[in-house]
């Protein structure tokens, strides 16, 4: 390994847990929808979230539940994500579509005999942006789990000009969660109606999201 690239192994996560933590402090954040999902706990059934890969940076802080894991990319930047998630308690899997992305999977589908949630960015790692791929669904049907449409909005912040326009948000922000329907598929529903159904529940979920962030008086970054 390149001496570069341990020294940011060994500081980059470490900042970044202190960033999100002083981001997450000083912003106003209201969480929408968590009720149904705290129910499911309770009751020991596990979940499948999904959520937009620009969004991923302070999802950290909208997780309050029992145990997560994060399919995650084997890149530098996702090997330097993973140990910034082990600050929060939360785990990986590493793998992509187009990286590992069957071992990941495989993975994943063990995972849900375990008890613990599963996150998945559906439109990672390289896009296109906010286009739904077929893993999320693959595993949804696979396992029985209902997948949990996901959305962080904020007021201010700066997008980046990558392929995600990834979200950097502001502190002292006001910023909004919210948790969408549960959504559910069976094996002998077609893939693409499948698909079409959680790409439209996550654009609704994205868009109350932004509605609810507008009644304080404010629009999404």
């Amino acid at each position: 390994m390149k001496i570069k690239d341990k020294l940011l192994l060994a500081t980059v996560p470490w900042l970044g847990a202190k960033l999100i933590r002083f981001i997450s402090l000083t912003q106003r954040v209201v969480v929408y929808g968590e009720e149904p999902l705290k129910k499911e706990w309770d009751s020991g059934r596990h979940l499948i979230l999904s959520f937009w890969h620009d969004q991923l940076l302070l999802m950290i802080k909208g997780y309050r539940g029992p145990g997560i894991k994060n399919l995650i990319s084997p890149s530098m930047d996702g090997e330097l994500l993973a140990r910034t998630m082990e600050y929060f308690g939360q785990g990986a899997v590493r793998g992509s579509s187009s990286r590992g992305g069957r071992q990941a999977f495989r993975e994943l589908i063990a995972l849900t005999a375990e008890n613990v949630d599963l996150v998945v960015t559906p439109d990672g790692p390289k896009g296109p942006r906010h286009q739904l791929k077929d893993g999320v669904i693959q595993l949804a049907r696979i396992s029985g789990r209902p997948v949990i449409p996901l959305t962080y909005v904020c007021s201010r912040g700066y997008r980046l000009r990558s392929w995600d326009r990834f979200l950097l948000p502001y502190p002292f922000a006001r910023a909004v969660y919210r948790y969408g329907t549960p959504q559910f598929f069976s094996r002998d529903q077609p893939l693409e109606e499948c698909r079409r159904r959680l790409q439209q529940a996550m654009e609704d979920n994205q868009q109350q999201a932004e509605i609810c962030l507008e009644t304080y008086g404010v629009s999404a970054v």
